[in-house]
């Protein structure tokens, strides 16, 4: 089969590589219908993601139709479903609480001293992202070994297409839950870092959610006017003092509750960031932290931290004085999706929200190195890229 993988740095590339085969009794293969990069792929394509090995098979943000499937799985051939980005075993003690991205047993036990040692904790194992979390295969590519399939994928209805309902693999559920862990109540300002997909889902669910004011953060005015087409208040902050402002929008006090959907590599004109950069281009430094040291200074007294952006590592300048005298609540983890699934599918359905917008490049599987390239330096008018393994290539 084709499938995009990774060689390094910058390096993405469509090879050839052997089919998938069951190798669990609850396993499933995929045919891959539609796929997405996303954000945190570039943190992958950027190479300040520890753990790759040359070859690899990228993408956690995919669906399919099942085309095979082990004794145990609960799926049916023929049948569409959308899968979230983490693999979860569904037993666990975790996963019996809904904390389905700390599961304990999807995570290989021969690289589980690799997260252990950066975390003190083994990690869940994720699609296509490094084998920190697991090495699993990912679904950039025309099929894929779906382990767990009884527990993970949800199933399509027929009428929905793949645009509509992608994004519950990952962003959708990860918006969703940036903004319940930001513990929003009637009326609230919240500030939300980042108008990239997290970002603007978490701007959404926000104002689902009974916020009486959002503002959203960004550099690019295309990403800005989709924030405020749903409804926020917009600041650039290449152009504005976003402490000053966010303090002037909030009657003083500064925002309820923030959101970072920025994560690991966030830019800004701060001196620290400037050093953060130069860290990560020389490899002696894991994380830029800059919007969520910003985030930490402008959040009000007693206010609320939600952290949906990736981040790897350590981080230097980190504000640890604000936190603990402001008495904030930090809210941070990756996505619990499998708890969000039925709700968010209801939610579409039913028109409540709205996924299709931020779509703005559809390319055949053959293209990913363009779509790649294009996010990572384009990103005010590549917003959302969606492969298709069954286009054909211009």
């Amino acid at each position: 089969m084709r499938a995009l993988t990774w060689h390094g740095k910058h390096d993405v590339r469509v090879d050839t590589v052997p089919d998938p085969e069951i190798v669990n009794p609850r396993d499933a293969i995929l045919e891959v219908t539609s796929t997405a990069i996303c954000g945190s792929d570039l943190h992958l394509y950027d190479g300040v993601i520890p753990g790759m090995t040359s070859g690899d098979i990228l993408g956690h943000e995919f669906m399919g139709r099942v085309v095979e499937t082990g004794p145990k799985s609960t799926l049916k051939k023929g049948q569409r479903v959308v899968v979230p980005f983490t693999i979860s075993c569904g037993a666990c003690f975790f996963c019996q609480k809904q904390l389905y991205s700390a599961c304990d047993n999807t995570n290989p036990a021969e690289k589980q001293d690799m997260t252990e040692g950066l975390y003190g904790h083994s990690v869940s194992a994720l699609f296509g992202y490094s084998h920190l979390t697991g090495g699993y295969p990912g679904g950039q590519a025309e099929y894929v070994r779906v382990p767990f399939s009884d527990v993970g994928p949800i199933v399509i209805p027929d009428g929905m297409d793949d645009d509509d309902v992608l994004f519950l693999s990952d962003v959708l559920p990860t918006g969703w839950q940036a903004a319940e862990n930001a513990d929003i109540s009637e009326g609230d300002t919240v500030a939300v870092w980042g108008c990239g997909p997290v970002g603007l889902f978490a701007v959404q669910a926000a104002l689902a959610m009974g916020a009486g004011k959002v503002i959203a953060i960004d550099e690019y005015p295309n990403r800005l006017a989709l924030a405020k087409k749903l409804g926020a208040e917009i600041i650039d902050f290449k152009q504005t003092n976003v402490l000053e402002a966010l303090t002037e929008m909030s009657g003083g006090l500064g925002p309820d509750s923030v959101i970072d959907a920025v994560g690991m590599e966030s830019h800004g004109f701060a001196p620290d960031t400037v050093m953060d950069n130069i860290k990560q281009n020389v490899g002696i430094g894991a994380d830029s932290p800059h919007a969520l040291r910003e985030a930490l200074m402008c959040v009000r007294k007693g206010g609320t931290v939600s952290i949906p952006g990736v981040y790897g590592g350590m981080a230097d300048k980190f504000p640890l004085g604000a936190l603990m005298e402001k008495g904030v609540q930090v809210r941070t983890g990756q996505t619990h999706v499998q708890k969000y699934l039925d709700d968010l599918l209801r939610r579409i359905g039913d028109g409540e929200l709205d996924t299709k917008f931020l779509i703005s490049h559809r390319l055949p599987l053959e293209e990913a190195a363009k779509g790649y390239k294009n996010f990572r330096y384009n990103q005010n008018d590549w917003t959302k890229v969606i492969l298709k393994p069954g286009m054909l290539a211009a």
